[in-house]
């Protein structure tokens, strides 16, 4: 097949080229620069443009269907931890969010003002700026509803991919270095130290971080009970002889055979003790029951290991060592995820509602302590569909109606209304787990290959003027990305330590959260060498989100 044959199929058969541009998008995305990837939204983006070239008209419905599963998966996400930011204790976070959104939407404004960008490429400017793609999806529907001639709207909407694709390099790379490196220079602090004292005083433990990780290891031991002092106990009272420890006896071995312990069980001399329990105290605290003992057949049994949803009123709000207390024998934590992160914990971590913790134990236990919590999230690869359908075409109704403001009606759109009720769904699902099963493994579809095949679909269509696009924007693009992504930033950190006293490692978090970079998170963490800052990463995420994607119809409004 030659090379003009093969265009024509692509032209004639746009799914095909539509495909090949994500396919493209991918590979390209697992490019290395340094320390930095170009992603799978980016290198999408590009794959398109370069198959646009020969001229391939991508259906809008397709762009559109993409996008509302994305907008819709990025609500169900976040939905607990959005909701979670109106209360009263995460006000700062949210304070500190409003800020950052609010000075990049008026410095993208004003930068285009000030160069005279137009409205396609001042929402992009946006996009790229903040790695915020939802802009290029929310700005585009917005500008097809302006009452201008077919032409100037498609040339609008073919800036915004030219400015995003100019300014996502600089405005990510810039954004990881300004707050992984200067931003702790500006706060005159020392990350990792600082990162230590946060780790210390948040466990109580007076020891270094490495301690303060120590406590959380778990394991399985055996110990023959040889010392008099603990013959004659009851399982009850040795669990409690080392308080705060979390151990567990599991199993008694007496003459060979095995014995399911309960708390009445005694203990007595010659008997075999099998122990689940932090490290620290099966190393240190129970040296003195007897030796230990390696015998495989006792230390083989059935450990369940599934994830816990907090659901319940009862469990959201109380401390992990609370938990524990009312719902934990014979289980042990091992993670605690929120919006997707991984959360660093100590016994007074603070659980939210939406909150995975995942725990080990007896399935019997496991049953008890995830019930107690809420529900357990059983592996399966069943999606409600009927949950995600009705979600989309409820949130698209919502979409359609619109406010007017100075003349100018200003609406959420369809894929905006998609995103508001992905929240109010992803909520609902957290409190009454029995319906809106969305499995990670589907939201990993929806919120990928959904994001990427509506940027395809996006560089498919710019792909005829993108070059002329960027011929005309020059340069003075780049710096124009440098400064809309580094100033909002630079605002947010100032208003954060200075007028809301934020501690500085929760700060530099929250600021990579508002801006959506989860990118930037793993480099502050990286400098850090700490998980610490995801503490102040996910009501800021979920609130960022929600901002920075309405700013997509602000924009087009405010460039008017």
């Amino acid at each position: 097949m030659s090379l003009s044959s093969l265009a024509d199929a692509f032209r004639q058969n746009p799914e095909l080229a539509f495909f090949l541009a994500l396919a493209l998008g991918f590979l390209l995305g697992r490019i290395r620069l340094g320390k930095f990837t170009l992603g799978p939204v980016l290198g999408t983006l590009l794959a398109g443009v370069i198959i646009g070239q020969i001229g391939v008209a991508v259906p809008s419905a397709v762009k559109t269907i993409f996008f509302d599963l994305f907008l819709f998966a990025t609500g169900y996400k976040v939905g607990p931890q959005f909701f979670r930011g109106l209360k009263k204790d995460a006000l700062p976070q949210l304070a500190l969010t409003a800020v950052i959104c609010v000075a990049s939407l008026f410095t993208a404004v004003g930068l285009a003002r000030l160069l005279g960008y137009d409205v396609g490429t001042a929402a992009g400017l946006l996009a790229g700026a903040f790695s915020e793609s939802t802009v290029i999806g929310t700005a585009s529907e917005a500008i097809q509803r302006l009452a201008l001639p077919a032409a100037e709207k498609a040339r609008l909407v073919n800036n915004i991919p030219v400015a995003y694709a100019v300014t996502y390099l600089v405005g990510t790379t810039s954004v990881l270095w300004f707050l992984s490196s200067l931003a702790p220079r500006l706060l005159r602090i020392d990350l990792r130290e600082a990162s230590r004292r946060l780790e210390k005083s948040m466990s109580g433990l007076g020891a270094e971080s490495d301690a303060a990780e120590a406590h959380k290891a778990w394991d399985i031991r055996a110990f023959h009970v040889e010392n008099p002092a603990w013959a004659g106990r009851t399982v009850a009272k040795i669990e409690q002889a080392i308080p705060g420890a979390g151990i567990f006896v599991e199993r008694v071995w007496r003459a060979g055979k095995a014995i399911e312990a309960t708390p009445q069980t005694v203990v007595e001399a010659g008997d075999a003790i099998v122990i689940l329990g932090r490290r620290v105290a099966l190393i240190q605290g129970l040296g003195g029951v007897g030796p230990e003992v390696g015998d495989h057949e006792m230390l083989d049994f059935p450990i369940t290991v599934l994830d816990a949803v907090v659901t319940r009123k009862e469990a959201a709000g109380l401390t992990l060592e609370r938990l524990a207390a009312l719902h934990g024998r014979g289980v042990v934590l091992r993670r605690l995820v929120r919006s997707g992160q991984e959360l660093p914990f100590v016994p007074g971590t603070v659980v939210n509602r939406g909150d995975q913790l995942q725990i080990a134990g007896r399935e019997g236990d496991v049953e008890r302590a995830g019930q107690a919590l809420g529900y357990l999230d059983r592996p399966s690869p069943a999606t409600d569909v009927l949950f995600l359908g009705l979600g989309i075409v409820l949130g698209g109704l919502v979409g359609l109606l619109s406010v007017t403001v100075g003349g100018v009606a200003i609406t959420l759109t369809t894929s905006g209304g998609a995103l508001i009720m992905g929240l109010v769904f992803g909520w609902l699902r957290s409190t009454r787990p029995t319906f809106g099963r969305i499995p990670e493994a589907a939201l990993w579809v929806f919120d990928n290959v959904g994001l990427a095949g509506f940027i395809g679909a996006v560089g498919l269509s710019a792909g005829p003027s993108f070059v002329a696009g960027v011929r005309q924007t020059g340069l003075g693009l780049l710096g124009a990305g440098l400064v809309a992504a580094i100033l909002p930033q630079a605002v947010g950190l100032l208003f954060g330590r200075l007028v809301l006293k934020m501690d500085p490692v929760i700060l530099l978090g929250a600021c990579t959260g508002a801006g959506t970079s989860t990118a930037a998170l793993k480099a502050v963490q990286d400098a850090a060498g700490s998980k610490a800052p995801v503490l102040g990463y996910t009501v800021p995420y979920a609130v960022g989100n929600i901002l920075l994607t309405a700013w997509g119809p602000v924009i087009v409004a405010l460039m008017r």
